[in-house]
């Protein structure tokens, strides 16, 4: 088999040495760059060749590139880069892969025209000052062709070895059968539908999943996604989850999978030489989870387990792909510390040699997503499954949302000196002209003012010169609003109809000293712009959950193209287990709360005087909860309740859940869209009933009307009460009730405690295979 690679690859895959370094310095953009080597390769001499062509061969690996530069006079060949601030800022790891390019390059050029020896430049051009500094060496075409050889022999030894992975992983994948005993009523279904969507001749397609809990929507969807890579020449799969439950499970099934993989591969009676290969799962975790120093900053001189990180790294991952467990976080963990590295910055490496990763959403639909730029660069051939997909609406628009808090602000000023402090001076002044001018407490603007965005241009601008000289610690507060400043310019520059610039004053900002009197705010209302790209660079994307109705609702509003299939699976329970009552005598509206406490009270107590178990009680905020059980303990005072409270850590959550024992009694009391009403399971009599004394929409206020509005100008005028509050707020109520049938052995009542219930358009919203009636109080 022939290999081809980029020299940039090559050489950043065998040339990277010495330490982590992170710490931040601006880098000018690619435009700047092209720049900048348009700039020097214009004061070269009229014989100066630029972008050179070249291509050479090492057994059975190609590598070719384009050299920045050759001075035929000069004998000398140019690798040129662009950097901001001080050279310095270029730190040693960059520079080895730099001096290892302009190398390969020399070889190739002195192979292509037969020279014996060849000046040698590194050209670092500062795009601030125009200044250059030019780095030389001499060698001859000797040395140049064994250096060149020992990068290739590396280089390629790997790449058989990857070769060999892959060649294994999809004969194993191919002879792969259902891992489990049988399919369950409804996964068939499901996993045919992912199967057919990965097969589609064209890349980029979606499919949205509807499938109730208790089908196995896990394994349904990876099992289908790894049948389909072999014939697809999928790379990688992602898992993308919202919560840790998902995460979990998802690296069960993989696990299941493997497993399966091995009894395959003993049955088949393989020879020793030939082991069980595997899938390299890759467990994706957030960096305050991961870090092994967080008092330290992330460089050689601060870390030790940044000092020599590239040195130590190539080790680290030869072991890792001999591991037959997971790449979970602490097996990474556990490999990691025996080699005296990172674990975090591990597991970013081994995403390159992994064949599925799981991991959060905004590892791939972030702004800065790290799995969708490598998917980009690489390029990869990716298969994407978004579990409990229903959570991407909000993740999304939290990740192209942007604050600027007047606290970053007057923090920042207070230390800032010289230009820096100037430009956030100038920035006080137009934020506090808005905030003087605007009479509401609450506003929101057909556009952010040029004027403020030429103020954070020039801070963004002026923050940036000055870390290129001078690099600011991670805790700096000047460093801490240039995050907040550069992401709130970037949504600016993009800022259309999908968002809202609205500021919200605050009077208690004004006493304080130097703080402008509001916060200021782009606020994505419609992800989709943003997700649309990503769904495009997947092969195939699968978004799935128990609730993903009306599915036009999702569609829009992440962006999944016109031709996205769609698949309601059906439930594997029957009408009879789930007793659903509408409540209609009752309104739950804010004006009719105080009406309805005795009656919600009345009913729950009735309810469990009948059938004594476990009930979930649902309200729509903490406040209203409280009412409710203040009216049970006076008027009912034997009912056991235990209600959740704010801010609940992990142990207080767990006490709560602990409570629903197949022999326990009482009413635990939540909060809609909380930690209970989602993401848990109570199967059996842990969980016989549920209350949901709401219809889940979003609070009335200012930025949700200005929402509603937004989607009204974007979708349609009929459009943004049922995108804002309808739709939204009955997901939360069907992921509520749907704590109560989790096996197809439950059963359980569900009570639905409003007048609303009874509108056809609010039935309609309602899971097809529930059977719905009035009640009846008797």
């Amino acid at each position: 088999m022939s290999y081809v690679v980029a020299v940039r690859a090559l050489c950043e895959f065998t040339a990277r040495a010495g330490d982590l370094d992170l710490r931040f310095t601006p880098a000018p953009s690619a435009l700047e760059g092209m720049a900048g080597h348009g700039l020097v390769q214009s004061r070269r001499s009229a014989t100066y060749e630029s972008e050179i062509s070249l291509s050479g061969q090492y057994e059975n690996l190609r590598v070719r590139g384009r050299a920045d530069g050759f001075d035929p006079q000069t004998g000398q060949l140019e690798e040129i880069k662009t950097y901001r601030g001080t050279l310095e800022g270029v730190r040693p790891h960059q520079r080895a892969v730099h001096w290892a390019q302009a190398k390969v390059y020399g070889h190739l050029l002195c192979q292509a025209r037969g020279l014996m020896s060849l000046r040698v430049a590194l050209v670092y051009f500062n795009i601030g000052t125009g200044e250059e500094t030019v780095l030389l060496e001499t060698h001859d075409a000797e040395s140049l062709q064994s250096l060149f050889e020992e990068q290739c022999a590396s280089f390629l030894a790997w790449a058989q070895s990857e070769t060999a992975h892959r060649t294994a992983r999809d004969a194993e994948l191919e002879a792969l059968q259902f891992p489990m005993e049988r399919f369950r009523t409804g996964q068939r279904e499901l996993a045919v539908a992912v199967y057919r969507s990965a097969r589609a001749d064209e890349g980029g397609q979606c499919l949205m999943a509807q499938a109730p809990t208790g089908i196995g929507k896990t394994m349904g969807t990876i099992f289908p996604m790894l049948k389909a890579c072999p014939g697809q020449g999928l790379d990688k799969l992602f898992f993308l989850t919202a919560k840790g439950t998902g995460h979990g499970l998802a690296l069960q099934a993989l696990s299941i999978v493997n497993q399966r993989i091995g009894q395959q591969a003993t049955l088949s009676q393989r020879q020793p030489s030939l082991k069980r290969n595997g899938l390299r799962v890759l467990s994706l975790q957030a960096r305050e989870k991961t870090c092994e120093h967080p008092d330290k900053a992330c460089h050689g001189d601060s870390c030790p387990l940044a000092r020599g990180f590239y040195d130590r790294l190539p080790a680290a991952r030869a072991e890792a792909i001999q591991l037959e467990q997971p790449w979970g976080p602490q097996a990474v963990r556990t490999l990691a510390l025996a080699h005296q590295i990172c674990p975090y910055y591990l597991s970013q490496e081994l995403v390159l040699w992994s064949d599925v990763v799981v991991a959060d959403y905004h590892y791939y639909y972030g702004s800065s997503a790290m799995l969708y730029a490598w998917t980009q660069e690489r390029p990869w051939n990716v298969g994407v499954l978004v579990d409990e997909a229903h959570n991407l609406v909000e993740r999304a628009r939290s990740m192209y949302t942007s604050e600027l808090s007047p606290f970053s602000l007057a923090d920042a000023r207070q230390a800032a000196t010289g230009p820096v402090r100037k430009a956030l001076n100038r920035l006080y002044r137009h934020w506090n002209k808005i905030s003087n001018e605007q009479v509401a407490d609450y506003q929101a603007y057909e556009a952010v003012p040029s004027a403020l965005v030429g103020s954070v241009q020039l801070v963004v601008r002026e923050i940036a010169a000055n870390m290129a000289d001078k690099p600011l610690p991670p805790s700096d507060p000047v460093l801490n609003f240039y995050w907040e400043a550069l992401q709130f310019l970037t949504l600016a520059e993009q800022f259309g109809d999908h968002a809202l610039f609205d500021v919200s004053l605050r009077a208690e900002y004004g006493g304080r000293s130097q703080v402008p009197a509001s916060t200021l705010c782009i606020r994505n209302v419609v992800p989709a712009p943003y997700l649309a790209e990503r769904h495009a660079a997947s092969h195939a994307t699968v978004l799935f959950s128990g609730t993903l109705s009306p599915p036009k609702f999702y569609r829009d509003v992440l962006g999944l193209p016109e031709n996205t299939g769609w698949i309601e699976v059906d439930a594997p329970f029957q009408p009879e287990q789930l007793n659903v009552q509408t409540v209609g005598h009752i309104s739950t509206r804010y004006q009719d709360r105080e009406r309805s406490l005795q009656p919600i009270a009345d009913l729950v107590a009735r309810q469990y005087e009948r059938q004594p178990g476990n009930y979930l009680c649902f309200f729509s905020s903490f406040e209203y909860l409280q009412q409710v059980a203040d009216c049970l303990q006076r008027t009912h005072p034997l009912l056991p309740l235990w209600p959740q409270t704010p801010n609940m850590d992990k142990e207080r959550r767990e006490a709560f859940l602990s409570r629903f024992t197949e022999q326990g009694q009482g009413v635990g009391l939540a909060v809609l869209g909380g930690a209970f009403s989602e993401g848990i399971d109570l199967p059996g009599q842990r969980l016989i009933g549920a209350f949901v004394a709401t219809l889940g929409l979003p609070q009335f206020n200012p930025v949700n009307e200005q929402m509603k509005l937004a989607m009204n100008r974007h979708f349609g005028a009929t459009k943004g009460y049922d995108y804002t509050y309808l739709f939204p707020g009955l997901r939360k109520v069907v992921q509520a009730a749907g704590r109560v049938i989790r096996t197809e052995q439950d059963q359980g009542t569900v009570f639905l405690i409003d007048d609303r219930y009874q509108r056809a358009s609010v039935r309609a919203l309602l899971p097809r295979w529930w059977h719905v009636r009035p009640h009846r109080s008797t």
